[in-house]
């Protein structure tokens, strides 16, 4: 089975000479296997066509991808996005109560199978015609859909649904987030989900003018606050701390108990934490998607860890992403700098920094709740804010990406990241394998960037940040909006960028995993959120994540086989032993 995809947004015929249809053997040869659309777009028959590929290599804005599918896959089609679109095959199974997780890259069809599963979207079941919901049910015959199916046609099921982009939900609604909260509540569990998941003390605000982390918090309490039967949170994590990304775990595994959830999501930790089975989805970003079966939680990580899935005898991955057991390292570089104690003093918030040093060559990881002084400290490192005690004069070369992203910028990536840069470097062979490669910037280089995506404004953002010539790189939250295989990419690069050019980088984030992954030693912030707050190393990774953990109340220990983080259950017996010795940090013997 062959399908052919173009990329709507990608295909520029003004500025092309359609060589895609001009190269294209089978229309030499007479056949209408590639036509121009009546918007004059080129249409590709995947019938007729042969998979050569040499309009996938001629078009010079990288739209079209032919792929060549299992033919047996074509019986499990669920949605098309219309001729040349994006395909969907199968769909996760939620069940009776409990969690079920959907893993995946972006752009690969989970919040489509999320909106199909609350009604948002009617499967076409990858033909170009409207399909009935009988025939829809009928489709799934055998299965746990076919009676979900039935059950939206005869509207008997409720689905809760928390969307993935929250950022839209003030431009609906102008009011106190009390009111609308209230319009959710219909099981009488909203004041304890408000209380739990920390907002009791927003609920008099205006929508929008609370924080990210604040609206996020409020959708989750929204979705959860219904009297559904089936609830879907798609992204839980974006803009929450781990303080807060463990509260809402508990609330969902609380009505987990009772009730049956969906959740995606790319926080592996919280993931692991949360879920009871997986689905993993794999395809081709864009391109199409597929879902697998569902596996349990650690082995289907595991897999996609690893990158290859036993049960469907296939490779998703060229390499596994591998994590360290747990060692503390020592600094093995010369020093870069020595920073002194400072204080930063604000209306009604203070934060203060113990001095500490800096060395070549290694990250620093920095960890601690959100509104405590992280991007406070970051912005004195970089320049940015004045301490009020004390004084901060770094005599050295510092390149600095921020937590929140500009997009005033009105010109293309490739012109942003030679203005940042050097008018040539873009054809500098290493620039390519260092950077733009793996951060799979090279596709999005004729993209204006008021037109892209969060999770793709994020990985210019790194790339622009690392192209600097710096001897300190300093980054503030880089795995925002950005799916597993993005963040394990974005790691690689800035530990490369920082060892090979023995340069320094500090790293702040909310991601156990990523962490994990980049730190060389840690900084941990304490006090309390929105009044105090004071930076404490930077540690070795043992002795700072076993106070950032502790202040926490959670312990973590090594899985057997991938060597990954894994949060251990409250209470059980593992996570008292660690308590009791003090070991927070993973169980060392």
């Amino acid at each position: 089975m062959r399908i052919a995809v173009l990329d709507q947004e990608k295909c520029q015929i003004k500025k092309c000479s359609y060589e895609c249809i001009n190269f294209c053997p089978r229309v030499r040869a007479g056949d209408e296997t590639i036509i121009k659309g009546e918007d004059g777009k080129p249409i590709i028959s995947e019938d007729l066509c042969v998979g050569c590929n040499i309009c996938v290599r001629k078009c010079p804005f990288d739209a079209i991808s032919i792929i060549n599918l299992p033919e047996e896959l074509g019986e499990e089609a669920i949605h098309r996005y219309g001729k040349n679109g994006f395909a969907l095959y199968r769909l996760p199974i939620p069940g009776n109560k409990g969690v079920t997780g959907i893993l995946g890259p972006n752009g690969i069809g989970k919040t489509t199978a999320a909106k199909i599963l609350t009604g948002k979207i009617k499967p076409n079941l990858g033909s170009n015609k409207n399909q009935s919901w009988e025939e829809i049910a009928d489709n799934f015959a055998g299965s746990a859909l076919q009676q979900h199916f039935k059950n939206l046609e005869e509207d008997d099921i409720k689905v809760s649904l928390k969307p993935q982009y929250i950022d839209e939900i003030p431009n609906s609604y102008d009011g106190k987030v009390k009111n609308l909260l209230k319009k959710f509540d219909e099981s009488e569990r909203l004041d304890d989900i408000i209380k739990k998941i920390g907002i009791d003390h927003i609920t008099n605000r205006n929508i929008g003018a609370i924080s990210g982390g604040e609206l996020q918090r409020v959708a989750i309490a929204g979705c959860l606050s219904r009297d559904a039967d089936l609830y879907i949170l798609d992204e839980i994590t974006p803009y929450l701390d781990i303080y807060q990304r463990i509260n809402v775990s508990r609330v969902i595994q609380k009505l987990s108990e009772e009730k049956p959830i969906l959740i995606i999501e790319h926080d592996l930790a919280i993931l692991d934490l949360l879920a009871d089975s997986i689905h993993l989805s794999y395809g081709e970003p864009s391109v199409y998607g597929i879902i697998s079966q569902p596996k349990g939680t650690r082995r289907g990580i595991n897999q996609y860890l690893t990158g290859f899935l036993p049960d469907e005898n296939l490779r998703i991955r060229e390499e596994s992403i591998e994590f360290e057991k747990g060692v503390s390292k020592e600094p093995t570089g010369n020093k870069l700098l020595e920073f002194p104690s400072v204080k930063k003093c604000y209306e009604r918030f203070e934060m203060e920094i113990d001095g500490g040093n800096l060395y070549k060559g290694e990250t620093i990881g920095v960890v601690g709740p959100n509104a405590i002084g992280k991007s406070t400290m970051m912005k004195m490192f970089a320049g940015k804010v004045k301490p009020t005690i004390g004084e901060i004069n770094l005599d050295i070369k510092i390149s600095y990406k921020p937590q929140y992203l500009e997009t005033s910028y009105k010109g293309s990536v490739e012109s942003f990241l030679r203005d940042v840069t050097s008018k040539n470097i873009l054809e500098k062979s290493y620039y390519k394998t260092r950077i733009l490669e793996p951060l799979s910037i090279k596709n999005l280089l004729n993209l204006k960037i008021k037109d892209l995506s969060g999770g793709e404004l994020q990985r210019v953002a790194i790339a622009s940040c690392l192209s600097r010539d710096a001897d300190l790189y300093i980054l503030d939250e880089p795995s925002a909006h950005l799916d597993v295989e993005q963040r394990t990419m974005a790691t690689k690069t800035i530990r490369g960028v920082t060892s090979d050019s023995d340069k320094t980088s500090m790293i702040v984030d909310h991601d156990i995993y990523m962490i994990d992954l980049l730190s060389d030693r840690i900084m941990v912030f304490e006090g309390d959120p929105s009044s105090y707050g004071v930076a404490r190393g930077p540690f070795k990774m043992r002795g700072g994540m076993n106070l950032f953990l502790k202040n926490l109340g959670i312990t973590f220990r090594r899985d057997e086989d991938s060597n990954r983080p894994r949060i251990n259950k409250e209470g059980s017996k593992l996570d008292r032993e660690q308590k009791k010795v003090g070991e927070y940090y993973y169980n060392y013997n």
